[in-house]
C-alpha cells in the first residue's frame, strides 16, 4: 500500500506549483478551448442547476487553473474574479479573457495567503473539481472561504468523492489508499500520464492529501457557514473527467465499476447576514 511521506509544506506546494506551471500549456491544448471559444457549454448542468443564476452578482473561484470555469461564469453574467498558485496558468487566463472577450480579474496567490493579496467580499466563492486533494489545511482554507464571503453570500463546491481517490487510476477498482486522511502528502512521481493527455508524462513530482466527507463537512461548519446540501453522484450529465462514458440512461460515470458508487459531491453553504 502506497504510504504518505513527511516533507516540508514549501517543497509539497513548490512542487505543485511546478507541475501546474508544467501542466497549463498541455491543457491548453486538451481541454477543448476552441470549443469554448466557439460558445460551447462548458460548465456542467448539475453545477449550473444547484448553483443558479449569478446575473449580476461577484463570484470568487478558487484554485482556478487556467480560467476557463471562470470565463464560463462571466458568460453566465457573473462578475468574476479567478485565484490560482501557478503564474503560468493566471497568464494563460488572462491572455483567454482577452481572447474570449469575457472580462474577469485574475489574481496569482498561494490560497493561503489570498486575504493579503485581494480585497473586498463577494456574493459566491465557488471552485470544482480536482481541487481538495493539493490542500494541506481544510480548516485554513474554510476560513479563507469564509472571509471572502459576504453575509448572506455562499460557497459552491463540485469535487471528485473522496472514495474515489481509494482506488487505483487503471480501472480495476482495487482499494490502494485508505479513505480517511493523514496529515502528511502522499508523493506521486514524475513520469506519469497527465489525465487530460494520456500521451503526455509529466516531469514534476506532486502531492497529495486525501480528505474524508467528515473533514469537508466539519471544515465549512466550523469556520461559521451554514450548509444547505451536500450531494453525492454516481454519474453526471457531462463528462467531468475524460475517462468517463455514457451509461444507457445518457449519464456519464466511469467504467467497469463493481457496484453504484459516488464519483462525485456537492455542497454548498451560506454565510448567514
Amino acid at each position: 500500500m502506497i504510504k504518505p511521506q513527511k516533507v516540508p509544506y514549501e517543497q509539497a506546494r513548490d512542487g505543485n506549483r511546478a507541475f501546474w506551471d508544467e501542466l497549463t500549456p498541455v491543457h491548453l491544448r486538451s481541454y477543448g478551448v476552441e470549443r469554448f471559444l466557439a460558445g460551447e457549454r462548458w460548465l456542467p448542468q448539475e453545477i449550473l442547476q444547484e448553483v443558479g443564476d449569478v446575473t449580476g452578482l461577484s463570484l470568487l473561484h478558487l484554485q482556478c487553473h487556467f480560467g476557463l470555469d471562470s470565463l464560463a461564469w462571466v458568460r453566465q453574467g457573473a462578475v468574476v474574479t479567478g485565484v490560482d498558485f501557478s503564474p503560468t496558468a493566471i497568464e494563460a487566463a488572462q491572455v483567454l479573457s482577452h481572447k474570449a472577450d469575457l472580462p474577469a480579474t485574475f489574481v496569482c496567490s498561494d490560497i493561503y495567503d489570498l486575504p493579503n493579496n485581494l480585497e473586498g467580499r463577494f456574493d459566491v466563492l465557488f471552485t470544482s473539481v480536482g481541487v481538495l486533494c493539493w490542500l494541506k489545511d481544510l480548516e485554513a482554507w474554510a476560513q479563507v472561504i469564509t472571509h471572502f464571503l459576504k453575509p448572506g453570500g455562499f460557497f459552491y463546491i463540485m469535487d471528485a468523492h473522496p472514495l474515489l481517490y481509494t482506488f487505483d487510476d487503471e480501472g480495476q477498482w482495487r482499494f490502494i489508499l485508505p479513505y480517511f486522511h493523514n496529515p502528511e502528502p502522499y508523493v506521486w512521481e514524475g513520469e506519469n500520464a497527465d489525465y487530460m493527455d494520456t500521451s503526455y508524462k509529466t516531469n514534476a513530482p506532486t502531492y497529495e492529501w486525501q480528505w474524508a466527507v467528515s473533514d469537508v463537512l466539519n471544515a465549512v461548519i466550523g469556520a461559521g457557514l451554514r450548509v444547505e446540501f451536500f450531494n453525492e453522484y454516481g454519474a453526471l450529465s457531462d463528462p467531468v473527467y475524460p475517462e468517463m462514458v455514457a451509461r444507457e440512461d445518457g449519464l456519464y460515470t466511469f467504467p467497469n465499476m463493481p457496484v453504484p458508487l459516488p464519483v462525485v459531491f456537492t455542497l454548498k453553504a451560506r454565510k448567514d447576514a
